[in-house]
């Protein structure tokens, strides 16, 4: 079986074959450890959100393709990476804690303890389907573990919906890399239209927040 270095490449493996970066990283992890390579792979991208997953799971499928671990074990070990740093993040939340975080927003400028009870009201009525529905929105999929933490969503609740959002996500990438192989850059350029599509919505909403909060700030101090 020749290197996933060399088949991604063209050529034999050597420094100007090597496609470094995140991809190199992913590959080497893959090829050294197998399908639980990729699970740590995947484990590691959810505590960094910077590694970006839809790079690693169609690279997994990729090797799956190629006989370097079988399509299920790839998801399998995936799914089970993404649980597995969801998990390190629910802990971080919940070592914050609720008081710690009410504490911290009375510090931060234009927040008010008041969103911090809001976003605590909010997520007590919708966690469920905040845990699933994140898993499969790049960045914030990490970061939703940590409010389930300060709330202390029950561990069976969030292990449950945090393995079904990661389940449906991690097939769909995995599977897709499987079935296009070396054209898999069709799926990233894909992906990253969405991540950006989601980043640009959440930098305009925290955008208009700022600007509610500023103007709200003035004429308050406008009426003393």
């Amino acid at each position: 079986m020749r290197s996933l270095l060399t088949l991604l490449s063209g050529m034999p493996l050597g420094a100007d074959a090597d496609p470094g970066g995140i991809s190199g990283w992913a590959i080497r992890i893959m090829e050294t450890l197998g399908a639980p390579g990729a699970g740590l792979a995947v484990a590691l991208e959810n505590l960094f959100p910077p590694i970006p997953s839809e790079v690693i799971l169609p690279l997994a499928g990729f090797t799956a393709s190629q006989g370097d671990m079988s399509l299920a074990a790839a998801i399998a070990w995936t799914t089970f990476g993404s649980v597995a740093g969801a998990v390190v993040l629910y802990w971080i939340g919940a070592l914050i804690g609720r008081e710690r975080t009410r504490a911290i927003a009375a510090r931060l400028p234009l927040i008010k303890v008041s969103d911090i009870d809001r976003t605590e009201a909010w997520f007590q009525r919708h966690g469920r389907k905040t845990v699933f529905f994140g898993r499969m929105i790049p960045l914030f999929r990490s970061f939703v573990s940590i409010p389930a933490g300060i709330e202390r969503m029950p561990m069976a609740t969030f292990l449950l919906f945090t393995t079904l959002g990661s389940l449906i996500w991690n097939s769909v990438f995995v599977v897709a890399g499987y079935v296009l192989g070396e054209n898999r850059q069709v799926i990233e350029d894909y992906a990253g239209t969405y991540q950006n599509a989601v980043l640009a919505a959440g930098f305009l909403g925290v955008a208009a927040f700022v600007v509610v909060r500023v103007l709200a700030a003035r004429r308050s101090r406008q009426r003393v």
